[in-house]
């Protein structure tokens, strides 16, 4: 299965889960729009934060979702691979496995 289908797979289950606990989806969705929304650093400075915390925790859809996130921030493929590096620097040789695929899922969604 490829990226684009891992990232359609999973929004698929968490819109099960705001049927199943409205409330708590709910409650998190604030809490995302008050992290992402105004504050000193721009979304794609937090975006690039938040990936490399997916790498280091090793949470493969949160990887997925951050690197489109930081997509569609504007990021470059440049950008990605600082963002990695930093992650691999932090989290040693699982970082640098998960950050594998960070790239593989960046090149898949650039391709189009």
């Amino acid at each position: 299965m490829g990226y684009r289908a891992r990232i359609d797979a999973m929004r698929g289950e968490l819109r099960a889960m705001n049927k199943a606990i409205p409330e708590a989806m709910q409650g998190f969705g604030a809490l995302s729009r008050a992290v992402h929304d105004g504050g000193a650093l721009d979304l794609r400075t937090k975006e690039m934060v938040a990936l490399g915390m997916a790498v280091v925790q090793r949470c493969e859809p949160c990887i997925l979702f951050h690197v489109e996130a930081l997509m569609k921030a504007g990021a470059s493929r440049e950008e990605l691979g600082e963002v990695l590096a930093m992650a691999i620097q932090m989290s040693g040789g699982p970082g640098m496995m998960y950050a594998g695929h960070a790239l593989a899922c960046w090149d898949e969604l650039a391709a189009g």
